[in-house]
């Protein structure tokens, strides 16, 4: 099938289907593109689970959970009802020895099969494995596979060779929610379809970038996964990676998809590996204690359920990392991303350098120009610049140019997961890793990890509430990069 091309049948299989991922954000996502008609009439959505349930049961449970997580203007009683009648369930253990006959019965024999692996990656061979073994990967199938992708380089190999005996390349969907944020996706528009930004984008007209993802939650319920995984697996290796390689990459030739992900590629490969010397100076781990969360006392990381009382698993992280080629030579990439910080809120940052010499008498860093790119909570585009304050005298004060993305158009904004989804269904691979890619980012935080665990160092305290340990702001201080800029 051609991509954009939307199949006449349709079964998405979610293998985890009783888990967060798959009432929390799947089925809401897909309830959403349904209510909207964009899934096929004949969809049909199989839940996977070890729970013992018939299709009454699983139904229950899901609407227990899912409603409440759906904005309340999308809310319709009519098309819930709707969405639920597309919903099946198969009960499978997969530490057991018999197939999958129970799928095999549940799938239609026409249909475009979409199997969502929102399972942990250690399942993700033995899931492939089965449904080759039971012949149910036919040549259009596709196969969507959730981060972290492996805890290193070796392990993400592996998975990615276990894959890879079953489905095709063009087949594995390699999920990161972040490239299905429309602004993410409007960032290459405003780098590569504007004039104005490309002569400036690249040394020395950039001072530096900043890239942030602060999240206000703790880690509630995911800590028996997160203390094993941390926050550079978590979200360093995968989502600020990703973005970095957006704001950095050259021009493709097009936008098909290996024409993008061959730039991203080069990004990767420019990274300027780190040494222990190096991640001692330019890398700093935290760990969050108690403190007040959004107006609410909340325990440390350590006080958390299910984490052990000695983990040395970091709660956030930033570091300073350099592309090595021409156009970003010189120019330092902060990266930082943490729980239980002071806001949820996720940006990038381009800090222009500043003229040579003002006439106006103002100190240095009092007329950089920067790009604010917010993510989230809401997702807009600003641009600081300095005007002149009314009345007599020629004093400077910065001011906003703010693109309302809601207002630029009356179209509904689609989700991130609800985006990806389409794209899935649709064939768009552009938004999505490639296997070659992957392995890079693991490469180059290979040697972050293993320069950590060589000076053995205890993460930083910061209190929940915070943005996180001092060190991360000297991080950029001391080479005057003054510090991490807070958009209001």
């Amino acid at each position: 099938m051609n991509a954009d091309a939307t199949p006449g049948r349709l079964d998405i299989v979610i293998f985890g289907g009783t888990g967060d991922l798959a009432w929390r954000k799947l089925l809401p996502a897909l309830y959403m593109a349904h209510m909207h008609g964009r899934l096929p009439q004949s969809t049909r959505i199989i839940g996977i689970g070890r729970e013992d349930w018939d299709r009454d049961a699983y139904l229950q449970f899901i609407q227990a959970r899912s409603p409440g997580l759906i904005a309340p203007a999308a809310w319709s009683p009519t098309h819930w009802q709707r969405f639920l009648d597309c919903l099946d369930y198969v009960a499978l253990d997969l530490a057991q020895a018999e197939g999958c006959g129970g799928l095999s019965q549940a799938l239609s024999t026409d249909a475009l099969r979409v199997f969502y692996l929102a399972t942990a990656p250690a399942l993700f061979a033995q899931i492939c494995a089965r449904l080759h073994a039971d012949g149910l990967i036919d040549p259009q199938a596709r196969v969507v596979v959730e981060k972290p992708l492996g805890t290193d380089l070796a392990s993400a190999q592996a998975i990615n060779a276990e894959i890879a005996r079953h489905f095709r390349e063009d087949q594995i969907y390699r999920i990161d929610h972040y490239l299905g944020k429309e602004t993410v996706q409007n960032l290459m528009v405003l780098r590569f379809g504007n004039a104005i930004f490309e002569p400036l984008w690249r040394a020395p007209f950039i001072r530096s970038v900043q890239i942030t993802v602060a999240e206000s939650v703790g880690v509630g319920s995911r800590a028996g996964f997160y203390d094993h995984t941390g926050a550079l697996r978590d979200m360093v290796q995968n989502h600020l990676l990703q973005l970095l390689c957006i704001v950095a990459m050259e021009p493709p030739i097009s936008m098909d998809p290996d024409d993008v992900r061959d730039e991203k590629l080069k990004v990767l490969r420019s990274l300027r590996k780190m040494s222990p010397s190096d991640v001692k100076r330019d890398t700093v781990r935290g760990q969050y204690t108690a403190g007040v969360s959004e107006g609410a006392a909340v325990p440390g990381y350590l006080q958390e359920a299910d984490v052990p009382a000695q983990s040395r698993t970091e709660t956030f992280v930033a570091l300073r990392a350099h592309i090595d080629n021409a156009r970003w030579a010189q120019v330092p990439f902060f990266l930082r991303t943490g729980k239980r910080m002071q806001k949820r809120q996720s940006e990038i940052i381009i800090e222009f350098s500043e003229q040579p010499f003002s006439p106006f008498g103002q100190s240095p860093g009092q007329q950089a120009n920067r790009l604010i790119i917010t993510l989230q909570p809401e997702e807009s585009i600003e641009l600081a610049m300095m005007v002149k304050e009314p009345g007599s005298g020629m004093n400077l004060h910065p001011v906003r140019l703010s693109l309302d993305l809601q207002e630029t158009s009356r179209q509904r904004r689609a989700e991130a997961y609800e985006r990806l989804l389409l794209d899935v269904v649709k064939g768009r691979l552009t938004h999505f890793m490639r296997r070659d890619e992957l392995e890079a980012a693991w490469r180059w935080i290979d040697p972050i990890l293993a320069g950590w665990r060589e000076l053995d160092e205890v993460p930083r305290g910061y209190p929940a509430g915070s943005w996180g340990p001092a060190a991360s702001s000297a991080l950029m201080a001391r080479e005057e990069h003054g510090a991490w800029f807070e958009a209001s």
